[in-house]
């Protein structure tokens, strides 16, 4: 049994931790604070537009130690490409990060990325040297080219963001995990913790979560459940499953067995 170190890179940062947690829609900082904690996270992301950046007042950022975590602001809110834009800019301005998640929504009701507009903004912020996150439909084509200028790594959905679906189409996850040679990081539709052992026995570099963790009723076990579930997904996809078949194979050899 190795005991070597499970890490993970993006852009030259090296993590431990293969779960990735959003701060939003929690009852209070304490308890947001408490989950992160529980989660043993390492990076966590933050919406730029929701969260209070005058400092001389309470904010989100009073909870979360910049030497424990990195901080990857987002965009969320954004319809387009401008507004991503200036959105990243401003955290960057604000001391936040340049290590950004970038969102382009495209429609209010299903929250599913416009990808125009994602692949233009994208193109914007690796030019101006920002290490980017793209949230993205599971389309391998898109992924590809989100690769070719330059993001950091693929963060396809799962299902729509807090609908708790599950991964919906993981066929079309292995077909972008075998087409990319960046990181793939399941963002967006994980319910459960079986969801997210599902996302890393896939072979995905990590999983993102906020709603799965910040709605259940307990949210600080949640955030421990969803820690181990994505310790075991990981270990469950190196230690390498038996192949599906048909029909039964016996448990116990049958040479050498009295007759």
């Amino acid at each position: 049994m190795t005991t070597q170190k499970d890490t993970w890179t993006i852009a030259g940062r090296e993590f431990t931790s293969r779960l990735m947690v959003g701060t939003g829609k929690y009852a209070s900082f304490q308890q947001t604070a408490a989950a992160l904690e529980a989660s043993g996270a390492e990076i966590i992301t933050v919406a730029v537009r929701r969260v209070n950046l005058d400092r001389s007042k309470e904010s989100l950022l009073d909870y979360i130690d910049p030497k424990k975590y990195t901080l990857l602001p987002n965009t969320a809110g954004c319809y387009t490409a401008d507004d991503a834009v200036r959105t990243c800019r401003l955290a960057r301005e604000a001391g936040m990060s340049d290590f950004v998640k970038l969102e382009v929504l495209g429609d209010e009701k299903t929250l599913f990325p416009d990808n125009e507009e994602l692949l233009k903004a994208a193109r914007i912020l690796v030019k101006e040297g920002f290490t980017v996150l793209p949230y993205t439909s599971d389309d391998v084509i898109m992924c590809r080219k989100l690769e070719d200028i330059g993001c950091a790594a693929v963060m396809p959905l799962g299902a729509p963001i807090g609908s708790g679906l599950g991964i919906r189409n993981p066929y079309n996850i292995r077909i972008i995990l075998e087409s990319v040679k960046i990181p793939v990081i399941v963002d967006a539709g994980v319910g459960s913790a079986s969801d997210a052992a599902v996302a890393m026995e896939l072979g995905c570099a990590a999983v993102l979560m906020n709603t799965a963790i910040a709605g259940a009723q307990d949210p600080i076990a949640m955030a421990r459940a969803m820690k181990l579930a994505v310790e075991a997904g990981r270990l469950s996809y190196k230690a390498g499953r038996i192949p599906r078949k048909l029909y039964a194979n016996a448990s116990s050899p049958l040479d050498g067995m009295i007759v």
